[in-house]
């Protein structure tokens, strides 16, 4: 049974934002049972965690003598080793991939800057001037994955890993306002999280926090 780290308390407060929810999802969608290790902030610089994550970050996957970190990485491992997640065309299966790499590559960089600026830049002379251009980058990119959907359920076809990539990234803006500028991509998120796997992920990542501001 493959392990799994994640937050001890995670800073999204309960939010699912975390990386390691993308690969509860990926497991919980092949149907995958895994353990979970919890790190603290300190735990994560350690040279054993060093030594599985070269960055001290989370989520990292171990499972017998294979261990990877990025939870890209992590889930396309998943998604080859088992059914559900990546079509068995092999065109098709090479575009649910290019799609994951479309959500980290072209989707995260610019929402991640914009997010981040709101959490921490708040309070900077830069930050009114600088919120404007931040917010166009993201609705280009959100514009641009609306006119692919175009109508359709998922990027391409079936649901399939590259689609719960892209749906975890685009979850990083519920609560900016602008999915709501954006009712396709919205709908699309929503498809995503009323998955049941998703929903088991979710609730597995939420009682983590629930139970750290209760100890």
């Amino acid at each position: 049974m493959p392990t799994i780290t994640a937050f001890e308390n995670s800073p999204d407060r309960g939010r699912g934002q975390a990386r390691d929810m993308r690969v509860r999802w990926a497991l919980e969608e092949v149907g995958q049972p895994y353990s979970v290790r919890l790190l603290s902030f300190a735990a994560m610089k350690v040279p054993a965690h060093v030594a599985l994550h070269p960055f001290g970050q989370i989520p990292t996957y171990e499972d017998g003598d294979l261990a990877l970190f990025e939870s890209g990485a992590i889930v396309l491992h998943i998604a080859e080793r088992h059914t559900r997640l990546l079509p068995g065309d092999a065109n098709a299966r090479s575009r649910a991939i290019a799609w994951m790499f479309a959500a980290v590559s072209t989707m995260e960089p610019p929402i991640v800057e914009f997010t981040m600026a709101m959490l921490f830049e708040r309070d900077k002379g830069w930050y009114a001037d600088r919120l404007p251009m931040l917010q166009e980058r993201v609705r280009v990119r959100l514009g641009e994955l609306s006119r692919h959907l175009s109508g359709a359920d998922w990027l391409d076809g079936a649901f399939s890993a590259g689609d719960l990539m892209m749906v975890t990234v685009l979850r990083r803006l519920n609560t900016s306002g602008l999915l709501d500028e954006c009712p396709e991509i919205a709908a699309y998120v929503a498809r995503g999280e009323a998955r049941p796997a998703f929903k088991r992920a979710f609730e597995a990542q939420l009682a983590v926090f629930k139970a750290a501001s209760n100890s």
